[in-house]
C-alpha cells in the first residue's frame, strides 16, 4: 500500500464541504488551522505540497446572500470573485502561523489542454515549490464558462498532479474510501483498501451522488484515479472532516489507495519520447556529454536549429554526426531558438528583448 512518508510531492484536494460550514456559510477556521499544521509537518521532511481547494463560491454565496439553490453562471462567478479573496487570505493566515507562504494559482481546463499554457502552469508551480511556497490551486470560476471548466475539483486535482509530476494525490472527501456500493443505502457495502486496476466492475460500483456543497461524486473520483495512476501517481480517497486529516491518514485512518502504473517521471519521459518531433537541435560535443550526464540543454551548446516549431513542441536533439541523442519540449519557438543558438545566458536578453527562460530544453522535459 502507498504511504505519504516516502512521497516526494503531494497534491491534496479539499472540497467545499470540508472548508465551509454548510449551515452558516462561514469558514471552518479550526479545521483549516489543523490542515496547515499537517502541511507544515510534511513540508518539514522535504516533501512538496500543493493544495487544490474549493470553497470560493460557497464563501462568496454566503457573503452576498445568494440562495442555496443552483446559481446562474453569472451568480456563481460573482460569488467566486468575492469568495476567492476570503479563501486566499484564510490560507495565507493559516499557513503563516507555521512560517509558510501561500500563493494563489487560478486555472481553467484550457490551461491543461493548450501545450503552452500547460508548460506555463508547470513552470509556475515548479518555481513556487522551489521557493518554498505552498501553491493553493483553484478553478478560475470568475472567468471560466461551461465549455472551459473542469467542472469538479477531483479531476482538476488529478490534472494538477500530472502537471506537477506528483507521486501522491489525496482526495479529502466526505467518505472514507471507495465502496462496493453506497454505504448510506447499502449496509452490506464494503470498502476497498487497495485498487490496483479500475475494471468495468469497479466502475459499475460508483454512484453519482455528491454532498450538498460539492459537485463531485464517486464517478468523478474514479475519473481522477484513471488520470493520476496512468501518469504514475498513487491516489487516495479518505475522510477529510476530522482535524489534521493528513496526520490521521498517516496514523492508519480508513482509506482506499489506487495504485500508480509506474513512476511519474518515467511516465512523463515516455510521453515525451512518443511525441512527433517538430524540429531539431544540433549540439556540439560538450553539450552532448553534458546531456548524457543529466544536464539541461543550454543555447550555448547548440550549433544549428532546423524545423518549424512553437514553444512547448517536441524537438529532436542530435550530435554533429546526426546521431539522435533524445528529444524534449523546447522552451523557445524556432525563431527565437535560431536567434540565441550558441549564446550564453547573459547574452540572450539583448537579442530577444526579454530575459532568458533558462535552458532550451530542461532536463525534466528531455527523454533519451
Amino acid at each position: 500500500m502507498a504511504t505519504l512518508s516516502d512521497a516526494k510531492r503531494i497534491v491534496v484536494k479539499i472540497g467545499s464541504a470540508l472548508l465551509v460550514d454548510r449551515a452558516s456559510g462561514t469558514l471552518r477556521a479550526a479545521w483549516l488551522a489543523a490542515l496547515a499544521g499537517d502541511v507544515a509537518r510534511i513540508r518539514a521532511r522535504g516533501t512538496d505540497v500543493i493544495l487544490v481547494s474549493s470553497g470560493s463560491i460557497a464563501l462568496g454565496r454566503a457573503t452576498l446572500g445568494l440562495p442555496e439553490t443552483e446559481l446562474m453562471l453569472e451568480q456563481s462567478q460573482a460569488a467566486a470573485a468575492v469568495g476567492q479573496i476570503q479563501l486566499a487570505h484564510a490560507y495565507e493566515r493559516a499557513l503563516s502561523e507555521y512560517g509558510l507562504r501561500a500563493a494563489q494559482v487560478l486555472v481553467t481546463l484550457e490551461d491543461s489542454a493548450d501545450r503552452r499554457r500547460y508548460l506555463n502552469s508547470r513552470a509556475t508551480l515548479e518555481q513556487l515549490l522551489r521557493l518554498g511556497v505552498v501553491p493553493i490551486v483553484n478553478e478560475n470560476d470568475t472567468v471560466a464558462t461551461d465549455e472551459i471548466r473542469y467542472g469538479d475539483n477531483d479531476r482538476m486535482a488529478a490534472q494538477i498532479a500530472v502537471t506537477a509530476g506528483a507521486d501522491r494525490l489525496i482526495l479529502l472527501s466526505d467518505v472514507d474510501g471507495f465502496y462496493s456500493g453506497n454505504p448510506a443505502l447499502d449496509p452490506a457495502a464494503t470498502r476497498f483498501d487497495v485498487i490496483e486496476e479500475i475494471t468495468p466492475e469497479i466502475e459499475a460500483m460508483a454512484g453519482d451522488a455528491g454532498s450538498g456543497l460539492s459537485k463531485g461524486g464517486m464517478k468523478t473520483k474514479l475519473m481522477a484515479a484513471r488520470t493520476a495512476t496512468a501518469a504514475g501517481c498513487d491516489m487516495a480517497i479518505t475522510e477529510g472532516s476530522v482535524l489534521a486529516p493528513l496526520q490521521a491518514l498517516e496514523d492508519g485512518a480508513p482509506v482506499t489507495w489506487f495504485i500508480a502504473q509506474g513512476d511519474p517521471q518515467q511516465k512523463r519521459k515516455a510521453w515525451i519520447a512518443a511525441m512527433k518531433p517538430r524540429g531539431r537541435f544540433t549540439v556540439d560535443a560538450g553539450a552532448a556529454r553534458a546531456l548524457k550526464g543529466g544536464s539541461s540543454l543550454l543555447p550555448a551548446g547548440v550549433t544549428a536549429v532546423t524545423g518549424r516549431f512553437a514553444r512547448g513542441d517536441a524537438v529532436e536533439v542530435v550530435d554533429g554526426t546526426g546521431r539522435i541523442l533524445g528529444q524534449g519540449l523546447t522552451r523557445y519557438d524556432a525563431r527565437d531558438a535560431n536567434l540565441i543558438k550558441g549564446l550564453r545566458s547573459q547574452q540572450i536578453e539583448p537579442v530577444l528583448g526579454y530575459p532568458a527562460r533558462g535552458p532550451l530544453i530542461h532536463r525534466d522535459d528531455m527523454a533519451f
